[in-house]
Order: structure tokens, then sequence, then C-alpha cells
């Protein structure tokens, strides 16, 4: 029996659910591997749980993420989170959780902050129109 294990991570209105199973070492997104991504700064960051975990756990998996929503920051968070949540339950080695959640306590638990919906009477959710008396 192959052993499957699906996850999710969501970061504002991005929502990420990654499929681990047994293969070669291989991290899609979207069908594209993850060493092409562009721009870096949103590879490092999808890359950052698989950095902090052991290469025999990694190198016999592969992992597809789906993404959706968001923009490109808020989408490489959730994939992180994702693929962060997958990897502690496939290897069941609470090491590896503890020293996540060390890292970043973000890398397992979802960001449930929202943007605040835009009130009438100015430019936003807070800010108002100046008032004048003359």
């Amino acid at each position: 029996m192959v052993k499957i294990i699906n996850t999710s991570g969501k970061k504002k209105t991005a929502i990420a659910r990654a499929t681990l199973k047994e293969g070669k070492g291989c991290i899609r997104i979207n069908k594209v591997p993850i060493e092409i991504i562009e721009p870096e700064l949103v590879r490092l960051k999808m890359i950052e749980p698989v950095r902090l975990c052991n290469d025999d756990v990694i190198n016999n998996i592969d992992v597809n993420v789906v993404v959706k929503g968001g923009g490109i920051m808020g989408q490489a968070g959730a994939v992180r989170t994702a693929i962060a949540k997958g990897l502690v339950e496939w290897s069941g080695d609470p090491a590896l959780k503890d020293a996540l959640l060390e890292y970043d306590r973000s890398l397992l638990v979802n960001d449930s902050r929202q943007k605040e919906s835009k009130k009438f009477g100015g430019p936003g959710a807070r800010a108002k129109r100046q008032k004048s008396y003359r």
C-alpha cells in the first residue's frame, strides 16, 4: 500500500493543498519544480521547512502543492505551512515538530489574520477624511 498524506496551509486569502507520497525527492508547486520558481525570495520562503528537515526523509518523498488565491508572498506562506505539516505527519518525529515550532511557529500553525474591510467615509478601514471648521 502506498502511503499518501494530504495537508493544507493558509495565509491571508491564499490556500495551499499539499500531497506527500513516496518518490525521489521532487517538490512541485502548481506542477512547477520548486527550483525554478521566481522571485528567489519566494522560493527561499517556500523551501524553509525542507531545509530544516533531515535529508533522508526528504529524499524519499515527492511533494505536490496546489496553491490558489492571494498574492505571491501569501501563497509562499501557505505553501511553507502545508509542506511543514506534511513533513511532520510523514516522519512522525516529535523532535522535528519541536524544531519547526522553535524556528517559526507559523510553519505549523495557519495565520488567521485577514485584511480589515473598508468602511464608508474614508479611503480605507480606519482612515477618515479630515474635517475642517474654517
